[in-house]
């Protein structure tokens, strides 16, 4: 066999075992370069990954000579490949973006622990992603928290406050929560089924009549959507979200906002697609009208909270909670544009998101601060640094020739189809309140005389500039041409309400 047919496992191997040749190494300048080039590699495989299964359709990678079910298998398809590209691709931008960030907000004697615990949170992600068994699912959505929780309080003692560790805590708690409504949510299904491949729970699933008449099954399903919910951040349990990344080193900030979430809405689409067969239970259960409640929730809570924030990374973390919703919104509708759109939001939101965190980061790395009041002029004396705010700032509010407007384009069509003209309105209206948390940093940053203690501060260092206008160019790109996005994500849309299998 060749080399490329062992990358699904080399995807998630690679930064697994850079952590402790890293712990073994400890010199924070070879442990950095280390996790660099395991993060690029990770996405050189994560691009041939992709380029295989739209060439030759789903990969299957058994593990140990033991063939699924009885092995644990990892599938990787057109939603997965997709996603696999999306972590690889921040991670690999954070791990440029990060090296004068990290030095200044994370403690010299710790900067090798945190690329060591980086290295661990890509594996957990990248794991999830590819793997085709659910616990394993949940033994990597574990490895990811872990490492979370780790790289928000990492950079504490170097503050004058502790605020922080109480955000770290306070996640700990909700996601541990969310972790072990996971996790009785798959072992309710292994004691209806006695499958933990995810093909294989879809079948006998079948084979016992769906979820309508069967107790224990409607009860892993509501305890796998709670546990996921915990994790995505969904309204209304979202309280966790916040804080952790307004209190996070800015690039941990940037690349949690940027996926962690994300595949808590993969692990949700595949247990309702993939597992349950969404078209089947949506037509017979609540599921469906709940997820669309809490969608529509989530985008003008998220939107609303923002306004009102002076911390503009608390401010994009709000707006996180709102962009999730527009996510839900495309799995409750379930219908393939819809889907699509939620599946090219996931794309489109961790670049917008990704270059918005980016920003503030260089903020903060010039000003020390990354409240709204001591930004004002700051538009004169960061010039790239904020123009790259403004650009990403209206891909996602959704004007034409952005990303963001991609994603929207494709949710009102899709709900205008199931005939919800009424969410297709709502979708339109908490757009427009992005208009205002937006355009309020604008106006401080452009509009107001620069205040004494800007005097003297330039854009941050090339590191931090190149990588925060790569992932800004790709959001103003995939609105120009979205071909390539569009068409994998309908395919891959398709696929799922087919039964992803």
């Amino acid at each position: 066999m060749t080399l490329s047919a062992h990358y699904p496992i080399l995807q998630v191997i690679i930064p697994l075992m850079s952590a402790p040749i890293c712990v073994i190494v400890r010199n924070n300048t070879l442990v950095r370069w280390i996790a660099t080039l395991a993060s690029w590699v990770s996405l050189f495989i994560s691009l041939q990954l992709m380029d295989r299964v739209l060439e030759e359709g789903t990969i299957r990678y058994v593990l140990g000579g033991w063939v699924a079910p009885m092995g644990i298998e990892y599938r990787i398809d057109l939603l997965n490949a997709f996603l696999l590209v999306v972590i690889s691709l921040i991670g690999a931008l954070v791990s440029i973006y990060g090296k004068v960030t990290v030095e200044k907000e994370i403690p010299e004697s710790r900067v090798y622990l945190y690329y060591i615990v980086y290295l661990l949170a890509m594996t957990g992600l990248l794991g999830m992603i590819v793997t085709g068994d659910m616990f394993n699912q949940f033994v990597y959505l574990e490895v990811t928290a872990l490492a979370s929780y780790t790289l928000i309080a990492i950079g504490s003692t170097h503050r004058k406050n502790r605020d922080a560790l109480i955000a770290s805590f306070r996640y700990l708690v909700l996601g541990t929560i969310g972790g072990t409504f996971f996790v009785i949510g798959i072992g309710l299904i292994y004691m209806a089924t006695g499958a933990l491949n995810l093909v294989d729970m879809a079948t006998r699933i079948q084979e016992l009549g769906g979820v309508v008449d069967n107790r224990t099954l409607q009860a892993a399903l509501a305890f796998l959507i709670v546990g996921l919910a915990l994790k995505m951040a969904l309204f209304p349990l979202h309280f966790w979200q916040p804080e952790a990344y307004a209190q996070a080193p800015s690039a941990v900030s940037v690349f949690l906002a940027a996926t962690a979430t994300k595949v808590a809405v993969y692990l949700l689409m595949r247990a309702l697609y993939t597992v349950f067969g969404s078209v089947d239970l949506f037509a017979t259960t609540l599921f469906d009208e709940v997820l669309l409640v809490l969608a529509v929730m989530a985008m003008f809570v998220g939107s609303l909270s923002a306004i009102w924030q002076v911390n503009i990374k608390r401010l994009l973390a709000y707006s996180s909670i709102a962009q999730i919703g527009y996510i839900v919104l495309g799995i409750a509708i379930g219908n393939t544009m819809a889907l699509a759109g939620g599946i090219v939001h996931m794309f489109n939101h961790a670049l917008i998101k990704g270059a918005l965190f980016m920003v503030m980061g260089a903020v903060f790395y010039r000003i020390g601060s990354v409240d709204i009041t001591a930004m004002r002029g700051l538009g004169k004396r960061m010039p790239f640094t904020m123009a790259a705010f403004t650009a990403a700032g209206l891909s996602l509010i959704g004007v034409p020739l952005t990303a963001g407007f991609i994603s929207k384009w494709y949710l009102v069509t899709g709900v205008i189809q199931a005939g919800h003209l009424w969410v297709a309105v709502l979708i339109l209206l908490s757009s427009l309140l992005a208009v205002f948390y937006i355009w309020k940093v604008i106006e401080v940053a452009y509009f107001q005389p620069v205040s004494d203690e800007l005097q003297g501060v330039t854009d941050p260092p090339l590191s931090m500039l190149v990588p925060m206008w790569v992932l800004t160019l790709m959001a103003i790109y995939f609105g120009v041409d979205a071909e390539t996005t569009g068409m994998i994500s309908q395919k891959a849309a398709e696929y799922l309400i087919g039964g992803g299998r």
